[in-house]
């Protein structure tokens, strides 16, 4: 056994215990049985939050805000339980300063219609990284089209570690805003965000960070860190799809104008003119996903139950035995090795195409995820269409880790 995984096995992380919470962890995919490695993408849920949005759908549901019956009373008081739970997981300084959206991505569109649309004008500048997801590349574009804006890359290095002097050297007057991840979901990289922060707060610019891998692998503090605006996703935190949260700092939140309009973010309409709610409820139109932020914020207790800091160790130990047992095979290229990274390995193996790899794994239950990440940039940055990805999360083991290096070695001799 090796010294990484004595380690961790004798650690007092039970991941038998956290796996017993995940129902879809014990069937079997092609008669093997199920290895899921795609935590990245999406992570799989405990039985905790099924149950609490089931309980909620069956004896608890009604529209929330407004209502004076005692069921919409009950579904109000758990929907904005939900936003101080979700103010709790990052320290936000009030629930003021959390905004329900659809997922990091729609936040990042409301970031670019509101604060874009009211802060910057023609010739003024964006910086982003060679990092990025699209859904924080795409809405700038966007705006960058319709105002004539400049958009800056901060560049990485050979690790695909941002290279912080070439950073520091875009934070021109013109720019007005950095949009930057926490941590790459193709690579791993966990970005210096208190010194990118530090640099562009020094030139008055404020910024804001995509924290959807980051809140998951990694305890954020955002007012430790001082970011002015940062976004997550409940999906890749064990809870359900279509909800997230946009932070913002309500000295930012009360200058920006709503970015739909609807039901429950006004204050008054009339045909002559309407005026609305203050944070954060001016961003949030009409009928919110109700089930889904009161799973979310079970998602987040499940999380901080179990430890943060006890899940990062985990997920590093099963970082490194990875690392340690694909680098051991012939052909196999790992792409992203900096020294601060999250639990994620990205690789190539030789000329095969990454779908190729994916389903040959695939046939021996392991599911990764293959193709360029939502990274097109990134990948042609590194001169290939894309890579193979197997990311981790706290309830993966290390049994998971041999199975993974198993298929891949299989793969390897097919393809060759």
């Amino acid at each position: 056994m090796s010294a990484i995984k004595q380690t961790q096995t004798n650690a007092p992380y039970d991941v038998e215990r956290v796996r017993a919470d995940f129902p879809i962890l014990q069937r079997r995919v092609h008669d093997k049985p199920l290895v899921y490695l795609d935590n990245a993408a999406s992570a799989q849920k405990p039985h905790v939050v099924v149950e609490a949005m089931r309980q909620l759908y069956e004896e608890e549901y009604s529209n929330v805000h407004r209502g004076v019956h005692f069921l919409s009373g009950c579904a109000t008081l758990r929907f904005e339980n939900a936003r101080e739970t979700a103010r709790r997981y990052i320290n936000a300084g009030s629930v003021d300063e959390i905004i329900f959206t659809r997922g990091a991505t729609e936040a990042a569109n409301l970031m670019a219609y509101s604060f874009g649309r009211t802060f910057l004008k023609a010739g003024d500048a964006i910086v982003l990284s060679q990092l990025e997801h699209h859904a924080n590349i795409v809405p700038w574009q966007l705006l960058a089209a319709e105002r004539d804006i400049k958009i800056k890359i901060a560049p990485i290095d050979a690790t695909g570690q941002l290279i912080l002097e070439e950073y520091e050297k875009l934070l021109t007057p013109e720019v007005k805003l950095v949009a930057i991840s926490h941590m790459s979901n193709s690579l791993g990289t966990i970005l210096p965000a208190a010194s990118i922060i530090k640099l562009a707060h020094v030139r008055g610019i404020p910024v804001l960070l995509d924290g959807a891998q980051a809140a998951t692998h990694m305890k954020v503090d955002v007012q430790a860190l001082d970011a002015d605006f940062y976004m997550f996703s409940s999906h890749k935190i064990y809870g359900p799809t279509g909800i997230g949260v946009l932070y913002g700092k309500k000295a930012w939140l009360d200058k920006m104008p709503p970015w739909q309009g609807g039901g429950d973010m006004i204050d008054k309409v009339s045909f002559k003119g309407t005026t609305f709610k203050p944070a954060p409820q001016r961003f949030e139109a009409g009928t919110p996903a109700i089930a889904e932020a009161i799973g979310f914020a079970v998602a987040l207790d499940y999380v901080s139950a179990i430890g943060r800091a006890n899940i990062m160790a985990h997920e590093k130990a099963l970082l490194d035995y990875g690392t340690q047992l694909l680098s051991e095979i012939k052909g196999l290229t790992i792409h992203g090795t900096a020294a601060e990274k999250g639990a994620i390995i990205s690789f190539t193996m030789n000329d095969a195409h990454p779908q190729d790899i994916g389903m040959l794994v695939d046939r021996q239950g392991i599911a990764i995820r293959t193709g360029h990440h939502c990274c097109m940039p990134l990948m042609e940055h590194l001169g290939i269409s894309g890579t193979c990805r197997a990311s981790f999360g706290l309830y993966n083991t290390f049994e998971e880790v041999e199975a993974l290096a198993a298929s891949l070695r299989k793969a390897a001799e097919l393809l060759s």
